[in-house]
């Protein structure tokens, strides 16, 4: 968490009398030890109470005076404090325990992404391509793609419930088609909720196996086909009713993204429907989700080749693939998503 400077520190750097950089310099450090306190547990086993240095030490199987160390900067970054029964966590470190748990999966995801594929930030802002191939990188380390694989179906299952209440599908669909969606959490949520229904998933081979384990469990794999394929080249059913874009575009530049909705509205029958879901550009929140949605922009440009489309632009492609002036839903659960549903004409 950001440091809690005295206010004459404070305002010294805002005025430029010192060097504010100091401080990312400082969080940097703050944000690798956080990460290694994760994965070493710190989190995990101050969950039940204050701890003196020694005993976790030996519980940890870690050298004291090291953890010491790591403990004391954490103290400063304000995820632990220390006190006479020795260290434990503060409510910002609450909400911390392991790499796999909560939010400590999206940090450790993150650091691991910003550590590897950040360098060569300024030759992609030099010459506008992308150095590293997100998706390969992910491929070479099995533990991290299952990491993001967990954060993605984390988000849907957090607003699943207002996705569904917000894009209603029309009548009595029997086909839907998810491009892109993997863990199929929304394609699960809408065949739940339509009991003729049936949902064709497209998407890269190894995202689908999350899909495939939750449709199992569930018992509808009779009305689940998982199709491996690149939403850029593969061949799409057509005469769907329902087609879903969730979270793809942005990984895409423009002109591919505007292809994209083409394809997939062409793969709608006539009055069919496309229900898309995007980040928004400039999210109406706090300070907080403009900063991380801005560095997600960022990180798109730099990994993938891709960005945010400002929803207004997605709108217009939607409309001229040949579908009526969308409607637009900003979910309450996130204030960095929206959804845009339009139907096919003709």
């Amino acid at each position: 968490m950001p440091l809690d400077l005295p206010p004459d520190e404070a305002a010294t750097l805002r005025r430029g009398d010192g060097p504010a950089v100091q401080i990312d310099l400082i969080q940097t450090m703050i944000f690798h030890a956080a990460v290694a306190a994760l994965r070493l547990g710190v989190f995990g086993a101050l969950e039940r109470g204050p701890r003196e240095l020694g005993a976790l030490a030996g519980e940890l199987a870690v050298d004291e005076a090291n953890l010491r160390a790591l403990l004391r900067l954490l103290v400063t970054g304000g995820y632990l404090a220390e006190g006479p029964d020795g260290y434990e966590r503060t409510p910002a470190g609450a909400w911390l325990a392991g790499p796999d748990d909560g939010f400590g999966a999206v940090l450790d995801f993150w650091h691991s992404l910003i550590g590897e594929l950040w360098q060569g930030l300024e030759e992609t802002v030099r010459t506008g391509r992308p150095q590293r191939d997100f998706y390969a990188w992910l491929q070479e380390r099995p533990d991290v793609l299952t990491r993001f694989q967990g954060i993605q179906l984390r988000i849907a299952e957090w607003v699943e419930k207002e996705v569904l209440e917000l894009a209603a599908l029309p009548g009595e669909p029997a086909r839907l088609l998810d491009l892109g969606g993997g863990h199929a959490r929304y394609s699960l949520a809408y065949c739940r909720s339509h009991p003729g229904l049936s949902a064709t998933v497209l998407d890269l081979p190894e995202a689908l196996e999350p899909g495939r384990a939750a449709v199992e469990a569930e018992g509808l794999t009779g009305r689940f086909a998982f199709v491996p394929g690149d939403l850029r080249t593969a061949e799409l059913p057509g005469g769907q009713d329902v087609v879903l874009l969730f979270n793809v575009l942005h990984g895409f530049p423009a002109l591919t993204a505007r292809t994209l909705v083409g394809r997939a509205v062409g793969a709608l029958r006539p009055g069919g429907r496309l229900i898309l879901m995007e980040t928004l550009t400039d999210p109406v929140g706090s300070v907080l989700e403009e900063g991380f949605t801005r560095g997600f922009d960022l990180n798109l440009i730099h990994t993938q080749g891709g960005r945010l489309h400002p929803v207004e632009t997605i709108a217009g492609w939607m409309v001229e693939a040949g579908c009526s002036p969308p409607a637009r839903h900003d979910l309450t659960r996130s204030a960095t998503l929206s959804l845009l549903v339009a139907d096919r004409e003709g």
